[in-house]
């Protein structure tokens, strides 16, 4: 039962029964009380003394300059690159840290002259950030001017796991239906994480751009079960030399009755990103999400935003028409995947669909996917006939509700979304 849509049997007129009718009620109620999870989960981070190799680093904040920083126990604050550390009791108050001419200070006093500082604590291993909790460590880097840091969040891949499920699909929704949410998102981060984070001193984004981690927040007892009942479960493919590999394990809202093959939305083909009908999302989307209102854009605003994101695009001067130039046909209905643009000077540049919708609706909440029609409205563009929230590419959350409701399993949810796709248990 879902917790928040919980309401009282109506006693009626049938005053003869209404004690028992009272105390049915509150049986129901405790009942409800006892099988809802807990906002918070208190209890020591887990998995601490896990390899490195299976930790996340999470940027939580980019281009800070202070902000407060509470501890359950002793805080111990050392300089990554020298090894030098220093330990400060716990205490109720928080800690307010911030940076001044290149150098960090806790309480106003200089501490530590480095780009870089590292956060930790004893058990339970939680540190607040600015009153949000958090498990693991945080470190802050200095921006190359030293005028600025970034907040990041090191911890172990399951709790961080246990701060994104929710995020991402409502807690209260089937387990099986979890249980594939968190494998996707465990594949995904660690494909992600070994792709780009070589490169950077983060792997992922707490936000969308990413996939969306709220810490502790985030946590319930239900959640927590999908990740432990999962635990160490990743997609794989093979490819050509038979050897399994990750890989993006892309998820979407809705996918409004087809998902959609890769290649066309981020312009890399895989096997198990290829799309696969799904009639099942419009039985757990919402209306307007599943079928979405026409919305207007300025063409002046259009033609500004695309120009100035896309600097190939400038030599169109401004745009003054825009046409389907590729999209896929579902039968009874389409989703874009390249518009042609045509400039005032009547050159033309294709660009992908999705590009075009997030540049011109970055929040994606106006223009919920490509699946849409565009049209002429005078000194507007008319966005119609809009279907489906997401990019559609991978697992259609709200299909996989739907499909865990009729009794398949994760596995099964799994395999039809990542055709071809295997499970494989790395720890």
């Amino acid at each position: 039962m879902r917790c928040d849509s919980f309401a009282l049997p109506g006693l009626g007129k049938l005053k003869k029964y209404r004690l028992l009718l009272i105390i049915a009620a509150g049986i129901s109620i405790i009942a409800v009380m006892i099988s809802c999870p807990e906002r918070y989960i208190s209890r020591t981070t887990p998995e601490m003394e896990t390899e490195t190799d299976y930790w996340m680093r999470v940027l939580l904040s980019n281009g800070v300059t202070e902000f407060k920083l509470s501890s359950e126990s002793a805080l111990i604050v050392s300089n990554p690159q020298t090894g030098k550390e220093k330990q400060l009791p716990g205490r109720d108050e928080a800690f307010h840290i911030a940076l001044e001419s290149g150098k960090f200070k806790i309480d106003g006093d200089f501490f530590v002259e480095s780009s870089e500082v590292l956060l930790t604590t004893d058990e339970p291993h939680i540190l607040a950030v600015n009153n949000s909790r958090y498990r693991g460590n945080i470190l802050l880097i200095q921006n190359s001017e030293a005028t600025a840091f970034s907040i990041i969040n090191h911890l172990p891949l399951e709790p961080y796991l246990a701060g994104v499920i929710s995020a991402e699909m409502p807690q209260y929704w089937e387990m099986e239906a979890l249980k594939a949410q968190t494998i996707a998102a465990r594949t995904y981060a660690m494909y992600i994480k070994n792709r780009f984070g070589p490169r950077r001193h983060f792997d992922v984004t707490r936000t969308q751009a990413s996939q969306v981690y709220h810490g502790m927040r985030a946590e319930t007892a239900r959640t927590w079960q999908a990740v432990n009942r999962t635990k160490g479960k990743f997609l794989h493919y093979r490819s050509e030399n038979e050897k399994p590999e990750l890989f993006t394990a892309f998820y979407s809202s809705a996918c409004g009755g087809h998902t959609e093959n890769s290649e066309y939305v981020f312009g890399e083909h895989l096997p198990p990103l290829s799309g696969v009908p799904c009639p099942y999302c419009y039985e757990i989307a919402k209306t307007s999400v599943f079928y979405w209102p026409t919305v207007k854009f300025d063409k002046k605003y259009v033609s500004s935003a695309l120009l100035q994101k896309y600097p190939s695009l400038k030599n169109l001067e401004q745009i003054v028409d825009i046409a389907v130039a590729r999209k896929s046909d579902y039968g009874d209905f389409q989703r874009i995947t390249s518009l042609k643009l045509t400039g005032i000077n009547e050159k033309t540049h294709n660009i992908r669909a999705e590009d075009f919708r997030l540049t011109i609706d970055p929040t994606g909440s106006r223009i919920k996917s490509t699946a849409f029609k565009i049209t002429d409205a005078g000194e507007k563009w008319a966005v119609t006939n809009g279907r489906g929230y997401g990019h559609a590419v991978g697992m259609c959350q709200c299909g996989a509700q739907a499909i865990a409701r009729r009794g398949y399993t994760a596995e099964q949810i799994l395999y039809y979304y990542y055709p071809g796709s295997e499970i494989l248990k790395l720890y």
